[in-house]
């Protein structure tokens, strides 16, 4: 099996989950009509032959996943909807840029024919954007803890669950519990976007602004002044001095001086007098440095963030239901090479053994049998040819013999040079009649085998192979390849 998280895209993990609700459901809350055993094994048998007897575990599951809701989601219409539903719509960065200029240009036109340099918009705008450019270093610069994101985490799943989970199902229980699966894998994927979505909506209100003024200077003749309740002449050019010297720097547009400043206050004895012309270009050259640029790259950085998120969801195929699901399709199409060491099996213990391996495999499963490799030839087992599709290995031997590291243990070793799964296997017939009433000396011996196995890694099984398999024996096969999760794979 695979040891490493498995990553999909975002379409792939919506089916796979979908498809795991639907089938991890409680009993009852999965209507049959949709779902039957029945279906499981057909979209089992059918992932088999599409995806080949030697794909990897991923390949296998998405062949598998693929088929399943070709039965599934036809039958259900809400199955359908939360499969296609991805919480997202492309058409939203032309809503939000949209959106964003259509806000601008009438938070402009709010100015009338007086270009009021200390009036919102484009000093609240350009506030604004400052804010939120320390709130996001600050985010950058901690990483924020699981208390400080609950709130907001909680407000993306709820999201996330309206989206996701059409009207009319709440009552559904694989689409409720696919829902909030969804929400949480998806929080970071929909974040990104969200955040990208308001990056460019600001930059788009920037660009709104500056577009209101230039219209309005182009049919008006906008004038430019100040006027303010608290603030002097001195303190008004500090401030703009501030906000627009970068401006003036790009654009070679100078500032007036402190006398500048007082001639064009706005006060009772009359209005303002001073063309807007090169204000509006300093306003527009201020909010294109300080917002439209920085948000627009900030938009790049979201885009970037949600493309890799969104090829990025990660299912661990380690979770108990893809574990079930793999072993089920390895044993599916099993086929055992059984490697014997020493002496060939007896005639009863080649019944015993493809009994035993049929009810732990199935009817279809194939068993090779390997010429028996004397003691001293152990080193051959690596060279030993392996028979295409095979997808596990038994190191056969028999209780009687010794178990040795300089003979078995070589033996192990030379096999374990192939990338197969191995699994080690004593035949205890013959040992156990011998020592019938010694059962201490049958422990030593099957506690020996247990050891030398443990050394190289592997799991043991001691079994009465020329008896017929009695359930307890179908068992201790099923737990020893439980103990080698590799078991059953091919590489």
């Amino acid at each position: 099996m695979s040891a490493d998280p498995a990553r999909l895209d975002e379409a792939s993990a919506r089916r796979v989950l979908l498809v795991r609700a639907c089938e991890t459901a409680p009993p009852g809350r999965m209507p049959g009509a949709l779902w039957s055993p029945e279906d499981a094994a057909w979209a089992t048998r059918l992932a088999n032959e599409t995806a080949g007897a030697g794909a990897p575990d991923l390949a296998w599951l998405l062949a598998r996943t693929r088929h399943a809701c070709e039965r599934l989601l036809p039958r259900s219409r809400p199955l359908a909807l939360a499969a296609e539903r991805g919480g997202w719509r492309p058409a939203w960065v032309l809503a939000a840029v949209l959106g964003g200029l259509v806000v601008g240009l009438a938070g402009d036109a709010l100015g009338g024919r007086t270009l009021n340099l200390l009036a919102p918009p484009w000093l609240a705008v350009l506030g604004w954007n400052l804010l939120v450019y320390l709130f996001v270093l600050r985010q950058a610069l901690r990483r924020p803890r699981p208390a400080q994101t609950a709130g907001l985490r909680r407000a993306l799943r709820a999201w996330m669950r309206a989206r996701t989970l059409p009207r009319g199902t709440a009552t559904l229980g694989p689409l409720a519990a696919f829902s909030a699966d969804w929400a949480e894998r998806s929080a970071a994927l929909l974040a990104a976007r969200a955040a990208l979505l308001l990056h460019l909506a600001a930059a788009a209100l920037a660009g709104g602004l500056v577009a209101g003024m230039y219209l309005r200077g182009l049919v008006f003749d906008l004038r430019a002044g100040w006027q303010s309740t608290f603030l002097e002449p001195q303190a008004v050019q500090a401030l703009l001095g501030t906000l627009l010297a970068p401006a003036s720097r790009a654009s070679g547009i100078a500032l007036p001086d402190a006398a500048g400043f007082a001639a064009l206050r706005i006060g009772p004895e009359g209005g303002a007098t001073a063309t807007a012309a090169p204000w509006i270009h300093l306003c527009a050259v201020t909010l294109a440095l300080t917002v439209v640029v920085p948000r627009l790259l900030l938009a790049l950085g979201a885009t970037l963030a949600a493309a890799r998120r969104a090829h990025g969801f990660v299912i661990d195929l380690r979770e108990p239901y893809f574990q079930r699901l793999l072993t089920q399709a390895r044993r599916a199409r099993a086929r055992l090479q059984v490697l014997p060491h020493g002496t060939a099996p007896a005639p009863a213990a080649v019944l015993g053994l493809r009994t035993l391996a049929a009810r732990v495999f199935g009817v279809d499963v194939r068993l090779d049998f390997a010429p028996p490799l004397a003691y001293g030839d152990e080193e051959q087992a690596a060279v030993a040819p392996v028979p295409p599709g095979t997808t596990l290995r038994l190191a056969l031997f028999d209780a009687a013999a010794t178990p040795e590291p300089e003979a078995q243990g070589r033996f192990l070793a030379a096999l374990q040079a192939k990338a197969l799964p191995l699994l080690v296997l004593v035949d205890t017939t013959d040992f156990a009649r011998r020592f019938a009433t010694l059962p201490a000396r049958r422990t030593e011996r099957s506690n020996a085998w247990q050891a030398l196995a443990a050394a190289h890694g592997l799991a043991a099984l001691s079994l009465p192979l020329q008896e017929a398999p009695a359930e307890a024996a179908v068992q201790a096969f099923e737990d020893a390849l439980a103990q080698a999760p590799a078991a059953g794979h091919c590489a």
